[in-house]
């Protein structure tokens, strides 16, 4: 079973919390790291626009990987928010298994 990190951006810190608090608590990922802020720099509508932002990375396993983004979607408040999933080739076992452990559906 494949791991995976996931790598969003939020409007801010308090959206942060909400959107990695729920996701972690839902098991749907195993870890939320926070980073921040950032700047940026894009294209919306047209227009270059710039502000900050908050990144978070997520982990989580292929089995939840789906239901992780359609959650992130449903709680983030961009029309179209960066989700980006990254596979981890190799790293710490014992991390990795952690990962699987954390984000296994709970026992009916």
């Amino acid at each position: 079973m494949e791991t995976f990190f996931v790598y969003l951006t939020v409007k801010d810190e308090a959206e942060a919390k909400v959107i990695s608090r729920t996701v972690v608590e839902e098991r749907l990922a195993a870890c939320a790291n926070m980073l921040g802020p950032i700047g940026s720099i894009y294209w919306w509508e047209g227009t270059v626009c710039e502000g900050e932002e908050i990144a978070l990375i997520l982990k989580t396993s292929q089995t939840r990987k789906t239901a992780l983004i359609d959650r992130i979607k449903e709680l983030h408040s961009y029309d179209c928010p960066a989700i980006a999933c990254l596979p981890i080739a190799d790293g710490n076992s014992d991390f990795l298994e952690w990962i699987k452990a954390e984000t296994a559906p709970p026992p009916r």
